[in-house]
């Protein structure tokens, strides 16, 4: 991941283009750093052609007066003159053997490792530059572009810029090219050219941008004979270390410099100012006062986050960042993990494309395409007619209770002031987002509640599915049972989950005759009228990440549908009351299934997506409704609209971001990792299981069985772990005490998987009182998930 040195600036030089004198213009700084600083090193981690033309070689052979404090190095070296991704093929053929292509991940490592082995190398202050080949998008030796490779390592950029004919083109293109990935680009530095005077027009462009552009006079034709061009170049090179009234290579080295010392000026700011500033969700400031509590996200990449290293010290020659895996999927959002590039270029096409349009009677492709895909292939699929778009999940939920209700109200002719007094049957633990409406959608004692709240309705205590000891277990509450709570052992996870086989069983008889009854008893209190059902199926994500048996929730499903004699169950209208699945967490495959209606045997009438629906990118929800829903508001009457909305309903950006998100959902889920980490969960040999995780079934089941847990459960991506804890809840520290320790990174075990550019890494996680929960993203390798599952296991055993 990121590396940044106090003592050592690292600047990465890329070229807009091939030819633009991205090698003279590197010995140039070379030069310069050799010139005022005590040492300098130079990579180039990938050369081809012979060795009298090879950069690492130019530059030694220039910077020989410094020879005592230039270091240059190669990493990778082929004879064949073309693109790095055929010359190592041709390397291998020529050879006769069959050599793997080294992986970008391999490729980075090394790259990475040699700068922090420079680091450790010098405690003076020093500079290095790591050299490209070719422009910004040549192939690596894998095929994959640079600007895609190298990314992992987040390293501050020169942009050499194209003096040639069309180079005003090419440098904004590889510029614009660098900052869509989120490179930092410190300057562009080009020739003078007395005919094109690019760097003219560019200075004058960028300026306005805030970017600094630095030139020099071009270098001087090469000599035919070898000795009189060496004299002629070092003469030119020399040239460039004389200060002139332009903005040269000496600028330019001072410009470096004094962007590398704000940004550690900057970094080491940013947690007292963020104390001084920012009031956080969800955290009691009051425990949280010290600069050491502030976690200073540098950067993201993959799974990763870049965080400043707390302990870092002036005199360290270790990196003032280190990689933290992302343990909760920033808040569940994640899918391919932080900053995956075509959901940027998504979100730039479209805000390229419409910025943000009108939506009320208007469309726009991304938002259409995006409803249709929902509806017609997605979770919507052979229930939905219509998709309503909002800005995140707790409006998207907001929204489907304005359906639901009105639908109900509608049904029964309730009048005004009878509408006002309708709640909603949910379950003990739910939570539906932070806004007063659908606060008023979960119990009256939950911790998430505020001083307006106003609980509506009715909530059942579910039961939960857990593996404990090893076993898969159901613990029934004492309000469904009136004996006491109860734990019934299940055959397997996949039969606790095979709903249609389960619906004849002695407990969807327990279920049954519970629900009916309480459903019968709440009809005899004058204060209570219910008009919608809300679930969060399967899973309740901020309650405490409990995993309700879906048995319960399907009966409880089924008994509300048939108990309005008033209506008759059927696919073309909702019966008994409204139900409404909220997906916003587990929803389009966090749980490993795209939406939870086929494995409960029964769809909603309405559900809302969010959180993965754009990749973890930018804010959007999507509430889909059955026509049946969409009819009641169908009038000549504008007041029996859907009178809801909000300024930055279907923005194109998130659309087009979801829709690319959606697209490649379908490649991850029929990859061979994706299958491989299925087929671990099958029940039997050949024997399909609906449910299944990317955790691995034999951590899970050693895990239930430690000494400080109470019981631990698993579906897709998440893994929740409770611990045993008499102060139980969600106030308890107890899950965040015992993990403390993953946060930082075991530097000594380098046998365990480590982050894109080879360092160990801590991971950040978060706990809901006595429960841990970790979550990957879809995309999270085998590797890191078992190194992951180290590092909790030893945490979990005090190691």
């Amino acid at each position: 991941m990121s590396l940044l040195f106090k003592h050592l600036r690292v600047h990465q030089v890329f070229g807009a283009n091939t030819d633009v004198g991205k090698t003279i213009l590197t010995t140039a700084l070379v030069r310069a750093s050799a010139f005022t600083k005590s040492g300098v090193f130079y990579l180039k981690p990938v050369s081809t052609g012979s060795m009298d033309v090879a950069d690492d070689e130019h530059i030694k052979r220039y910077t020989a007066p410094w020879s005592d404090h230039v270091f240059t190095e190669c990493l990778y070296r082929y004879q064949e003159p073309v693109s790095p991704h055929l010359a190592v093929k041709i390397a291998a053929e020529e050879s006769g053997q069959s050599q793997p292509i080294p992986t970008d991940e391999t490729f980075v490592t090394s790259v990475a490792n040699h700068i922090r082995e420079c680091a450790s190398k010098t405690k003076r202050t020093s500079d290095m530059y790591v050299e490209t080949a070719g422009g910004v998008h040549s192939p690596t030796l894998s095929g994959t572009t640079q600007v895609e490779a190298y990314r992992p390592l987040f390293l501050p950029t020169v942009l050499i810029g194209d003096s040639k004919l069309g180079g005003i083109s090419t440098t904004i293109s590889a510029y614009e090219s660098l900052i869509l990935r989120g490179f930092i680009v410190d300057s562009i530095l080009l020739f003078r050219d007395a005919y094109y005077r690019n760097w003219e027009y560019l200075q004058e462009y960028f300026a306005d941008r805030g970017v600094h552009v630095a030139s020099v006079e071009a270098p001087p034709e090469p000599l035919a004979n070898p000795s009189e061009n060496f004299v002629s170049t070092q003469r030119y090179y020399d040239s460039l270390l004389v200060p002139t009234a332009e903005d040269g290579i000496l600028s330019a080295l001072q410009h470096l410099d004094q962007c590398h010392v704000k940004r550690l000026k900057e970094i080491d700011s940013m947690p007292r100012r963020t104390l001084d500033s920012i009031w956080w969700p969800f955290v009691q400031h009051g425990l949280f006062k010290e600069e050491k509590d502030v976690t200073v996200i540098d950067s993201a990449y993959s799974d990763y986050f870049s965080i400043r290293t707390p302990s870092a010290s002036a005199s360290s020659q270790t990196s003032l960042l280190q990689p933290q895996f992302d343990g909760s999927a920033s808040w569940w959002t994640q899918t391919f993990g932080h900053t995956h590039s075509s959901l940027t270029l998504a979100a730039a096409r479209a805000a390229g494309r419409y910025g943000h349009v009108m939506f009320p009677r208007a469309t726009n492709l991304p938002a259409l395409k995006l409803a249709e895909t929902l509806i017609q292939d997605g979770p919507g699929k052979g229930w939905a007619s219509r998709a309503f778009f909002s800005d995140d999940g707790s409006t998207g939920m907001e929204v489907a209770l304005k359906m639901a209700l009105r639908a109900f109200s509608k049904r029964h002719n309730l009048d005004r002031a009878s509408q006002k007094t309708l709640g909603v049957l949910g379950l003990k633990g739910s939570y539906h987002g932070d806004t007063i409406g659908v606060m008023d959608a979960c119990e009256e004692d939950g911790v998430y509640t505020c001083e307006w709240h106003n609980a509506k309705g009715f909530w059942l205590e579910p039961p939960s599915v857990s593996i404990q000891n090893g076993e898969v277990t159901v613990t029934v509450p004492d309000s469904i049972t009136k004996n006491g709570v109860k734990t019934y052992e299940m055959q397997s996870l996949s039969w606790t989950y095979d709903i249609q086989g389960r619906l004849s069983s002695e407990l969807a008889t327990i279920y049954r005759n519970y629900l009916q009854a309480t459903l019968e008893s709440l009809k005899n209190k004058d204060n209570i009228r219910l008009g919608a059902l809300v679930l969060e199926p399967l899973v309740m994500g901020a309650g405490g990440m409990i995993f309700v048996d879906p048995l319960f929730q399907r009966v409880l499903i089924d008994v509300v549908r048939n108990s309005d004699s008033s209506a008759t169950p059927s696919h073309s209208s909702w019966s008994g009351l409204p139900v409404i699945f909220d997906e916003v967490f587990v929803g389009l495959h966090r749980i490993g299934m795209e939406s939870t209606s086929p494995l409960l045997g029964v769809s909603p009438d309405i559900s809302v997506n969010a959180k993965i629906l754009t990749g973890g990118l930018v804010p959007l929800a999507v509430t889909l409704a059955s026509n049946s829903i969409f009819e009641v508001f169908l009038s000549d009457n504008k007041a029996d609209a859907l009178l809801h909305g909000h300024s930055y309903t279907a923005h194109a950006i998130g659309c087009e971001v979801a829709n690319e998100t959606l697209s490649l959902i379908k490649k991850v889920t029929s990859s061979a990792d994706y299958v491989y980490a299925q087929q671990r969960w099958q029940p039997n040999p050949g024997e399909a299981s609906k449910v299944w995780s990317l955790w691995d079934p034999n951590f899970i089941d050693a895990v239930s069985k430690m000494e400080k847990v109470s019981d631990v459960m698993t579906l897709g991506t998440v893994l929740a772990i409770k611990l045993k804890d008499d102060n139980a809840g969600y106030t308890s520290h107890s899950a965040e005490a015992v993990f403390r320790t993953i946060l930082s990174p075991e530097e000594d075990n380098k046998t365990l998987s480590s982050s894109p550019g080879g360092a160990p890494f801590g991971v950040h996680y978060r706990t809901l009182g006595n429960v841990a929960y970790f979550m990957s993203s879809l995309t999270t390798s085998g590797a890191t998930l078992r190194t992951l599952e180290d590092k909790i296991w030893k945490a979990l055993a005090g190691q």
